[in-house]
């Protein structure tokens, strides 16, 4: 299973994807891959970063999205001022 949780002033929102499934050919978890890639791509080109975490290794920044990866998280770009 993998999940991508989006961080924002509203806590945080999560997609979560079964790869196995998808690879033995379910269409929901295809689907549910697909979403998770639109909602990456969607939140990198709004400057969010994103992070691959997994328990007992340190976090990872990534460019491309990864449908491997247990957990990715997106941290909106933050503004001051």
């Amino acid at each position: 299973m993998g999940v991508l949780r989006v961080l924002s002033h509203h806590g945080d929102d999560r997609i979560v994807w079964d790869r196995s499934a998808a690879e033995q050919g379910d269409l929901d978890a295809q689907a549910a891959i697909r979403e998770a890639e639109r909602i990456f791509a969607e939140q990198r080109m709004r400057g969010a970063t994103a992070v691959k975490v997994a328990p007992d290794r340190p976090a990872e920044r990534i460019e491309r999205f990864d449908p491997a990866a247990e957990e990715i998280v997106m941290i909106p770009r933050v503004v001051g001022g």
